[in-house]
């Protein structure tokens, strides 16, 4: 559920987002603050943002002044007519038409300029964060993405990314040009008449007042509508993911009444949300003509005594009107920059997460480890209070094949994951070819070791670009030498597109043991002088297993191979067998040695023997 509701639409209606909820940010001035730092690379671009915004905001709220000489000389023109005295002068009204005309292309110039200046801002911003992100994660220590589920980190990458450089592309020129529109048109109208602008600043003071009315009654409608999306979409997901199991137990009904009841809560959450949200407009309407009834009597009297011209009150009206759009924008504007604010914090926060130290300060330099593996003992716990290895202490030549076996939670996986160096020791070391691993850069070492793991990983490609993954310098000879090495070459070459035949997204087009098999060779071709093996056969059939078995054979010859397995009849073979319980190694020897002291080995081994032949 937590990956849903990160990724659930928002809520929004007629109201331009006033009332939706938004999300908050902890210490929203702090992150303001970063941000602004943040776009100190862009000072001057965003310096010229504001100039335009201003320059555009200025014509614009100038031209109705200028509108307004024209109606004053087209009704005195009509005047004059009227009393025979003279005519209209259509070549003035024309000119100061065109001047109008003039200004408004100018500003709308301005305009286009300000905004794909703010654009390519919002967009380089968007790309570098991106980029950073990216970066980061390579850096990231393994327990941060064990602590947390993929859509959160998902989340920090695409939604509060993509939220932050809408926010800012939208909310600092709305900002800037909603401010300046304001102030710029009671300049103006004081300018026409002081008396007719304290009329209409009173609209000001109740537009807001009934703004937070609407706010605060729609807020929790639009809260329950949010967290009720959620839910109707997990509980979908979950009725269709789980389709057959619904079906098996007859729980149709049981699972339609649930979705019923939720989307009946949904259904009244959204129509009072959406309708509180919706009075916005009319009630800013209704607010604006009232200043517009105010205006129109006081400056019909004002005009009857010739204290101002007909085109200034029309002016003057379009001002009014003018006044209330931006005061709505700027409501809108505080909920973005809030958005904003939320998102940017969440990035960051990611960017500030302690990273892994990626190289050693005297690095050792080896093209080619020979194998040898030594555990000196090795301590270790995730966190400080909980230790899940106490002392591993073993000797691996190079060349051996070390099984680890024991029951679920002995500390197996975490050997390896300390081995790769994903975790480091809390005390003792692990060496290699007789370096602590701590010595070498992390790249450097995760070169000499290659992994098939139970959980198979193939992206979106051709199976050529998959299997070449493990060495992007493979020729195409080597590739297909590693493919039948690991018995898979056959498979392949019955497929549609053989070697270029292209997997999908969830590598379903091809079964779960071939998919095994491809991995094989992938680290087959990669050609690492240790590999660790973990479960690689635990969820195929028998015969797909012995396939497998030979083809991790292939793979292992040669090579320092560590296996985990919970099918002893897989690992007889090895070399050495460790057999861990409660993060020490209780056992080890070979096959053979381990059977003969008739201690935990033996009894795991015998049992699992015993349920084969049940």
């Amino acid at each position: 559920m937590a990956e849903q509701k990160q990724n659930r639409p928002r809520g929004g209606g007629p109201g331009r987002g006033m009332a939706a909820p938004v999300e908050k940010a902890k210490d929203f001035k702090g992150t303001i603050k970063k941000l602004v730092s943040y776009l100190g690379a862009y000072k001057i671009a965003v310096f010229f943002v504001m100039i335009f915004a201003i320059a555009s905001t200025i014509f614009n709220i100038w031209g109705p002044k200028i509108l307004s000489k024209a109606i004053t000389e087209l009704f005195n023109g009509l005047i004059k007519k009227y009393q025979g005295t003279g005519g209209i002068d259509f070549d003035k009204i024309g000119g100061i038409l065109l001047f109008m005309l003039g200004l408004y292309v100018v500003a709308s110039l301005f305009g286009i300029i300000q905004g794909w200046i703010m654009s390519t801002i919002s967009q380089k911003i968007t790309y570098r964060m991106r980029k950073e992100i990216s970066e980061k994660i390579d850096r990231m220590p393994m327990n941060y993405f064990e602590s947390r589920t993929t859509g959160e980190v998902l989340s920090r990458i695409t939604n509060d990314v993509d939220t932050l450089g809408q926010s800012l592309n939208q909310s600092l020129t709305q900002l800037i040009t909603s401010t300046f529109t304001i102030i710029g048109v009671i300049v103006m109208m004081l300018s026409i008449s002081v008396k007719m602008t304290g009329i209409a600043i009173l609209i000001v003071p109740i537009s807001l007042l009934l703004i937070m009315v609407v706010v605060k009654n729609s807020q929790k409608y639009f809260k329950t509508q949010q967290e009720y999306l959620g839910v109707i979409n997990g509980k979908v997901e979950e009725t269709i993911g789980g389709y057959t199991i619904v079906r098996l137990f007859n729980e149709e009904e049981n699972s339609l009444k649930e979705f019923k009841e939720q989307n009946e809560v949904l259904f009244k959450s959204a129509w009072k949300s959406q309708f509180l949200s919706g009075l916005m407009q009319p009630i800013m309407n209704f607010v604006g003509n009232l200043g517009y009834v105010g205006v129109a009597i006081a400056g019909g009297i004002m005009a009857y005594n010739g204290t101002i011209t007909v085109g200034d009150i029309q002016a003057f009206i379009q001002y009014v009107r003018n006044l209330t759009q931006p005061i709505a924008q700027l409501a809108q504007v505080s909920n973005m920059l809030q958005s904003m604010a939320a998102a940017a914090e969440r990035v960051f926060e990611f960017l500030a997460e302690d990273e892994e130290e990626q190289t050693a300060e005297n690095p050792v330099q080896l093209d080619k480890a020979e194998g040898m593996v030594d555990f000196d003992h090795v301590q270790f716990g995730y966190t400080a209070d909980k230790i899940v290895i106490q002392d591993f202490t073993s000797h691996v030549d190079p060349g051996q094949t070390v099984a680890i076996v024991g029951p679920t939670g002995a500390g197996k996986t975490t050997m390896v994951k300390l081995l790769m160096r994903f975790y480091d020791v809390n005390s003792g070391a692990i060496k290699i070819d007789g370096h602590n691993i701590k010595d070498f850069n992390r790249a450097d070492l995760r070169k000499n070791i290659g992994m098939v793991l139970q959980d198979t990983w193939l992206f979106k490609g051709t199976i050529m670009d998959n299997l070449r993954y493990g060495r992007l310098d493979a020729t195409d000879e080597e590739v297909y030498a590693a493919a039948k090495a690991a018995h898979v070459d056959h498979f392949i070459k019955t497929l549609p597109g053989g070697y270029d035949m292209e997997l999908n997204e969830e590598s379903s087009n091809i079964s779960q043991g071939q998919k095994q098999l491809l991995t094989i060779a992938r680290a087959i071709l990669a050609d690492k002088p240790i590999l660790i093996l973990d479960e690689a056969t635990s969820s195929v059939d028998t015969r797909t297993e012995g396939l497998i078995q030979e083809a991790m054979n292939n793979l292992m010859a040669g090579r320092t191979s560590f296996v985990i397995a919970h099918r002893l009849s897989t690992i007889k073979d090895a070399d050495k067998i460790l057999y861990m319980q409660g993060g020490d190694i209780k056992e080890q020897g070979s096959h053979e040695e381990l059977l003969a002291q008739n201690g935990l080995y033996a009894a795991l081994y015998n049992s699992q023997f015993e349920e084969l032949t049940e």
